[in-house]
């Protein structure tokens, strides 16, 4: 399977110029041979978490959703992209959705950590559930920016079965540092492939920081961006090498949960 990570700028509040956006990457991707493209945390609306109840009284969430169904099977293209979502008790989640090249939605995944005030204000933290769904014979599991900053959320995607981690980002500055280092480490000592899509550009008063990536089971560093500037990135996920790089790293297989809950243990300790 060839995925495809999208770096762009997103128009805050601008559904429809977002998705347009969307549109075109997902038209480029296709052309290029890609099956998946994967885009930036709620690209769809525009990253300002303040921002989301407002836009939300113009765009319903299903709305959003319905119109990323139709630039999949418009394009041919399976999506990863995060829009907000409405419980039905009022609580709002960050969300990454799942979208097969014919625009049935797969799978929806909701932000287990939350990243600082401003998003704390707006939305609540998901119940990490960790959906996997095979697509194109890969096993894909959904984590959002700042998950994969606890090696335990993609520690537990890949013991779910997971053979590719897409995670929609919104990474901003002095933070550049963690898209260089940590999705090439989260990919090695949990053996899967990851693409991760940041945005780039001025929001508001926050630098998002760029620097998208696609990262091996094997720590290597398939594509990367620069931190400024819009790209769009393509690598192909190798079933063969995975296997082949598990074999070699064993760390799933050699993992000591029961010592695990000890040391956790210990640490509550008084």
């Amino acid at each position: 399977m060839r995925v495809a990570v999208l770096q762009a700028h997103a128009a805050p509040g601008q559904v429809g110029e977002n998705l347009a956006r969307i549109a075109g990457a997902a038209r480029r991707a296709a052309a290029a041979g890609a099956d998946l493209l994967v885009t930036p945390e709620l690209f769809t609306t525009g990253y300002a978490p303040a921002l989301v109840p407002g836009i939300l009284r113009e765009t319903s969430p299903e709305d959003i959703v319905r119109r990323l169904a139709e630039v999949a099977a418009s394009c041919g293209v399976a999506l990863v992209a995060s829009a907000p979502e409405r419980a039905s008790d009022g609580h709002l989640f960050i969300c990454a959705h799942l979208l097969d090249g014919s625009g049935a939605l797969l799978a929806t995944y909701r932000k287990t950590h939350l990243y600082g005030p401003g998003e704390a204000a707006v939305f609540t933290p998901g119940p990490g559930e960790l959906p996997i769904v095979e697509l194109h014979g890969v096993r894909i599991g959904l984590l959002i920016c700042y998950d994969v900053e606890f090696p335990e959320a993609v520690r537990g995607v890949a013991m779910r079965g997971a053979d590719l981690v897409c995670a929609p980002t919104a990474l901003m500055e002095p933070f550049g540092v963690v898209a260089r280092t940590l999705p090439p480490a989260r990919a090695l000592e949990s053996q899967v492939y990851i693409a991760y899509a940041n945005h780039c550009g001025r929001e508001g008063d926050v630098d998002l920081c760029g620097s998208s990536i696609i990262a091996g089971p094997d720590g290597a560093v398939l594509a990367s961006a620069a931190a400024a500037g819009e790209e769009l990135l393509f690598a192909d996920i190798d079933l063969e090498l995975l296997r082949a790089s598990r074999a070699a790293n064993p760390y799933l297989r050699d993992r000591r949960p029961d010592v695990y809950a000890r040391w956790e243990h210990a640490a509550r300790e008084p």
